[in-house]
């Protein structure tokens, strides 16, 4: 295998001092959410804004420029291809960088920052009005953020499919629409065949959160996580306002999860969701010794990220091979068991019944969650839709989806944290996950068998492994509509999912 150049060595250690700083972020970050007090906002903003005005300046800077266009012609036929992926992932990320005003980088830095400070607040106060005018400053500065953006995307590309392509390369609105819509048709039917059988059915009895102490839960979440493969000498649990999961350096993998009242399952599957984030970070193509300097290290996107995380909580922790094998867990634990069996704490663990919120949402509701995020950006980001009128809009859109609203912005669009840290075009990517996580798995069944038979017998570390192999190595070669078709042999379709779907509903509802 030939021997990288000199330039490539360069533009490698360059990456390598950028990565540097960009995990100090993500440790600032991450620190943040987790025991940062309240106070320490305003500060921890300046900090923020310090470096990602040192990281943008080291993404465009003529120096780096330099190092790139060197390696570039320093390719030649025998360049191994990853090499010209590699090269070919950094100019494209080059020519954004170079593409932004410094000043709007760093405004947007200590915006992102303000923005999930007064969110907190605002959540824990209920008062949409303390929040309002955060959100107003950051779409404003996406927009102005995708217009400098605009002349080096492909013509046509709008607003918010410029602001989506970090997340979901090359996605637009109508391949999305052409997605979704068969959610919007194939869910309701299904909802209202949960919604027409007996309560208990539905709903499932479920241990009232009282039952499960929060300490226990914290104890049954550390199972969890050491029988799917926990390292604790690489990996850390912490709590926070919203779960979320972040890699702070080659060995240092972060995860966090809520107790939520009155939710006795919230903190055990938002440990499984997290920690399939996590598992997906660990198993990148990245070398040890240069801190996956190079993209292909990367995620290949947001939806193929999500898609990891959703089959390791609903096609593992919330099957029903899982539950029986965790119902004498959990009723060993409690010292009794208010499920009545393992059937019924299946039914615990899939309560179909629309909710207020995302986080919390069953399978069946959740797209129907993300359709209404999706059309509601649209509409700040593009259509005019001022931030005064959104709580009004989220209500009325959700008592139209699910036939629920909310009494209180909390439960309302004040939940997330994704508008607050400026991250508009994130949404879609959780139900893109939802349909490609259903065909990966669709074709994981036909190379070993039925999930639930392994998942049954314990051996979730043979899933895993197929993951590892098929899955996890692609990084950024492919885009993740690519990945799918590359894995499963046919291109993304909601049709796996609303199977899958329609299955679950049958088996729920059936009398055990």
């Amino acid at each position: 295998m030939p021997q990288p150049g000199q330039a490539l060595v360069r533009l490698r250690e360059h990456l390598h001092q950028t990565r540097l700083l960009g995990s100090i972020s993500s440790a600032l970050y991450y620190d943040q959410n987790t025991v940062m007090p309240p106070a320490g906002a305003d500060w921890r903003g300046k900090q923020l804004s310090l470096l990602a005005s040192q990281l943008h300046e080291r993404q465009s800077s003529e120096t780096y420029t330099g190092l790139v266009a060197a390696a570039e012609a320093e390719l030649d036929h025998s360049a191994p291809a990853s090499t010209r992926r590699n090269l070919q992932l950094l100019r494209q990320e080059l020519e954004r960088q170079r593409s932004l005003d410094p000043q709007l980088v760093a405004r947007l830095a200590v915006a992102q920052s303000r923005g999930n400070a007064v969110w907190q607040e605002a959540r824990r106060s209920n008062d949409f009005a303390v929040f309002a005018p955060a959100l107003e400053e950051l779409l404003q500065l996406r927009r102005e953020q995708a217009a400098q953006l605009a002349p080096i995307e492909p013509a046509g590309r709008s607003p918010w499919e410029i602001l989506a392509q970090p997340f979901e390369p090359d996605v637009s609105k109508d391949r999305l629409q052409e997605l979704f819509t068969p959610l919007s048709e194939g869910i309701p039917p299904l909802l209202e065949r949960v919604r027409a059988s007996p309560p208990a059915a539905a709903a499932g009895p479920s241990a009232p959160a009282a039952a499960i102490p929060e300490e226990l839960q914290e104890t049954l979440c550390a199972e969890l996580l050491d029988s799917w493969g926990y390292d604790p000498s690489r990996c850390q649990r912490s709590r926070s306002a919203h779960p979320f999961s972040c890699t702070l350096g080659p060995a240092d993998y972060r995860i966090t999860s809520r107790v939520v009242p009155d939710q006795p399952f919230s903190a055990f599957l938002a440990t499984a969701h997290e920690w399939g984030h996590s598992l997906y970070e660990q198993g990148l193509p990245r070398g040890d010794d240069h801190y996956f300097p190079w993209p292909l290290g990367e995620a290949t996107s947001m939806g193929v990220h999500e898609s990891q995380s959703l089959f390791w909580e609903c096609r593992v922790a919330r099957s029903q091979a899982f539950a029986s094998r965790w119902h004498t867990r959990f009723s060993g634990a409690l010292g009794s068991d208010p499920w009545g069996g393992s059937h019924s704490f299946w039914r615990g663990l899939n309560p179909m019944r629309p909710g207020l919120i995302r986080v919390e949402a069953d399978e069946l509701t959740y797209g129907l969650h993300i359709v209404l995020r999706f059309e509601l950006e649209l509409a700040l980001v593009e259509q005019g839709l001022p931030v005064s009128e959104l709580p009004e809009q989220w209500n009325r859109r959700m008592g139209e989806l699910l036939g629920i609203r909310p009494q209180r912005d909390a439960e309302g669009c004040l939940q997330d944290i994704h508008w607050a840290e400026g991250l508009f075009g994130y949404f879609p990517s959780y139900a893109l996950g939802h349909l490609i996580s259903a065909q990966l798995a669709e074709s994981m069944e036909r190379q070993l068998g039925p999930i639930e038979t392994a998942v049954g017998a314990g051996e979730e570390s043979r899933l895993q492994r197929w993951l590892a192999e098929n899955v996890w190595p692609l990084g950024r070669s492919v885009n993740g509509e690519e990945l799918v078709a590359q894995v499963t042999g046919a291109p993304l379709s909601a049709s796996p999912f609303l199977r899958y779907l329609s299955g679950k509903v049958d088996r729920l509802l059936e009398t055990p």
